[in-house]
């Protein structure tokens, strides 16, 4: 177990049983969430991510694609 994870539960362990049980949920939902896309991209043949590549490459030459500067425009402060 990392230290980081080792501080997260120890504070987790000062909290109230229902909001342990809470954030327990959470964690358990995301594991869940990420081995669901581990096993989706281990099942990904190399035609799939060719086709894949090759649908991304039309749709910016057809100008459907939002430069992420758009989506996550950058702080001036930074």
């Amino acid at each position: 177990m990392t230290e980081l994870l080792e501080q997260a539960i120890a504070q987790l362990r000062k909290l109230a049983p229902i909001d342990q049980d809470a954030i327990a949920a959470r964690f358990l939902a995301e594991i869940e969430d990420e081995q669901h896309w581990n096993r989706q991209f281990e099942a990904t043949t190399e035609d799939q991510w060719t086709q894949i590549a090759a649908m991304v490459r039309q749709e910016i030459s057809r100008g459907e694609i939002n430069p992420l500067s758009e989506i996550f425009p950058v702080c001036s402060d930074q």
